[in-house]
């Protein structure tokens, strides 16, 4: 039986279900940074810039913060496409 969990690559071979993505933002609002410093205190920051800029912050249903080096649009066009290639096997 094969997993039914898409995938999809936040960068530098990090990846996510996309499932449980609930939105994709940009860094660099005053909530957003709240958010990032919040995550953090929680322990629930996942850091996944491998020491780049972060360019994105990905919030999960599980209340995970996953902090991306790769541009929103890029990532909203990555999910999609996984998304949409779903049913291809």
């Amino acid at each position: 039986m094969s997993s039914s969990h898409v995938v999809f690559n936040v960068g530098y071979g990090n990846l996510v279900i996309a499932s449980r993505v609930v939105a994709i933002v940009s860094p660099q609002a005053a909530p957003m940074k709240r958010l990032r410093d919040e995550a953090s205190s929680r322990g629930k920051l996942v850091d996944a810039t491998q020491g780049r800029r972060t360019r994105s912050i990905i919030v999960t249903d599980s209340d995970h913060v996953i902090l991306s080096a790769i541009n929103p649009d890029t990532i909203a066009a990555r999910l999609g496409q996984d998304a949409a290639g779903e049913g291809e096997e």
